[in-house]
């Protein structure tokens, strides 16, 4: 029976965030990798999240959708397996080794490790793995890695599914549809880094499925970090206005490279971006996040179970 095998762990890695914002200053310099950041830097961050209620709902939204994960694959595997989930972050507690040390006290010997972004980089999803890497040292636990999933079928579908959601909100008209996701250093270009690909490739499976003609829409970049070097773009910041301003006056975002509510999209979107968009007469909206969607949940079993070597679940 499962109960009397070990569990099979699920790790879902996500970036992390304060729970309060006194920790702010320490959380940047776990985030800027131990460079001190400037007061103004620590003032203009507590800012937006103070915009947002104060904290971000990453970590529960997180946890949410480990609960809804392991649920649901102990229902498929009507115990042949027992699954148990947990969560670990990258910049915040609960630190990743934290997550794998509970995962050996727990008894998992095999495990799937699956970075909460679509999108592979060596300088998103690869920096998450490096983190696992530190925290097995001493451990024998057998991971399996999920590096990518912008193209799986169920991802998409439950992006489709958000989609169609925010486009009925402008009530038969069509908007301008805006693809949006977290910029990184132009230097990962460099090193033929798949990340700007296999977003442009996610944007253009939806555009497709949805019938968007050219000219209705566009990818682009936001949250880009602050510091001098070149980030990806084009920024979101002038997409809207430069769209606003030749007459577009319903925009649609679409955050394909984000799975949960967090400051980058409550604030960055929801906030700002469209207070650019209304100064310049446009009305921006965003479709609903991902968070614990069944579809979405269905997506992220299915993945786990076909890293597994279970095979993928029917439609």
């Amino acid at each position: 029976m499962a109960s009397e095998m070990p569990p099979t762990g699920v790790l879902l890695l996500a970036y992390g965030s304060p729970a309060d914002l006194k920790d702010m200053k320490a959380y940047l310099l776990d985030v800027r990798e131990g460079r001190p950041p400037s007061p103004e830097l620590v003032h203009e961050i507590t800012h937006r999240y103070e915009q947002i209620g104060g904290r971000s709902p990453l970590l529960d939204r997180t946890n949410e959708q480990a609960r809804a994960l392991e649920a649901e694959l102990n229902q498929r595997s009507n115990g042949q397996l027992h699954f148990k989930t947990y969560v670990g972050m990258r910049h915040w507690q609960p630190r990743i080794a934290t997550a794998v040390e509970q995962m050996a006290a727990d008894g998992v010997q095999q495990a799937v490790a699956l970075v909460m972004a679509p999108h592979n980089s060596s300088m998103s999803v690869g920096k998450y793995f490096q983190a696992l890497d530190s925290a097995l040292q001493g451990q024998s636990i057998a991971f399996t890695r999920i590096t990518d999933w912008h193209a799986w079928p169920g991802f998409l579908d439950a992006v489709a599914e958000k989609l169609t959601t925010g486009l009925a909100a402008f009530d038969g008209r069509t908007p301008y549809v805006i693809f949006t996701a977290h910029s990184l250093p132009t230097v990962i270009l460099d090193h033929d880094d798949p990340y700007d690909q296999q977003l442009n490739e996610t944007a253009v499976l939806l555009a497709k499925r949805f019938g968007l003609q050219a000219g209705r829409w566009q990818f682009c970049y936001q949250s880009a970090g602050a510091s001098n070097i070149p980030w990806l773009g084009p920024p979101i910041e002038e997409v809207v206005a430069r769209l606003a301003d030749a007459g577009e006056q319903d925009l649609l975002v679409a955050p394909i490279g984000f799975v949960c509510d967090h400051v980058e999209v409550l604030y960055d979107i929801d906030i700002e971006a469209r207070q650019i968009a209304a100064a310049h007469g446009a009305r921006l909206e965003r479709t609903p996040s991902l968070n614990s969607s069944p579809t979405f949940i269905r997506a992220l079993a299915d993945l786990v179970t076909k890293h597994l070597g279970q095979g993928e679940s029917a439609p």
